[in-house]
């Protein structure tokens, strides 16, 4: 008995380190995110202010950072982001894609869901979506040519919007896209 123990106490304390170490890289992972939602919703609400109303009054909103690469016959791209219940309940997330057509560059951009709806918010959470079609929304300009507003329904009770380095984009494309829970980022309920 005493053997037994002493084995389970050396296990612990060997294995100990690691998971503080796992543990500290998802703390920063989660606050690299969070720290990317708010840079993003504050450049949003600079560019479209009403958005700031309809995202406090929605069921929820996630917001995603996404990089995509298109290297002539093919483009990846993958992501992560946290989804924000009313309550303000997190889901960290994860987003990936890849497609075929003609094309090179890489192309960097944030996307925002705002949920109407609390069943689609739900959905989403417990199941991600896979996207096999294409959101278009053409952006509003004022007189200067300047783009001021980026909405699309991609489902009834659900808005994207798409903000790239240049401002609100005037295309949300999701074809291919698909969206899951991050299992490593979640804590346990």
């Amino acid at each position: 008995m005493m053997r037994k123990l002493l084995s389970v106490s050396l296990a612990v304390l060997l294995l100990a380190p690691a998971m503080l170490v796992a543990a500290s890289k998802a703390d920063k992972s989660r606050d690299r995110i969070r720290e990317m939602r708010a840079e993003v919703l504050a450049e949003l609400y600079r560019e479209s202010p009403r958005y700031q109303r309809q995202i406090a009054d929605a069921a929820g909103h996630a917001v995603f950072s996404n990089v995509g690469i298109n290297l002539i016959f093919a483009s990846f791209a993958g992501g992560e982001g946290v989804v924000v219940d009313a309550d303000g309940k997190e889901t960290f997330m994860q987003m990936g894609s890849a497609g075929i057509g003609i094309g090179l560059g890489i192309k960097d951009f944030r996307g925002i869901f705002i949920f109407y709806d609390e069943k689609k918010l739900a959905d989403f959470i417990a199941h991600g979506w896979d996207f096999s079609a294409q959101a278009d929304a053409a952006a509003k300009s004022d007189d200067k040519g300047g783009q001021i507003a980026l909405a699309g329904n991609v489902f009834e009770g659900v808005e994207v919007i798409q903000i790239t380095e240049n401002g609100l984009a005037l295309q949300a494309t999701l074809q291919g896209t698909k969206y899951w829970r991050n299992q490593d980022l979640n804590y346990e309920e």
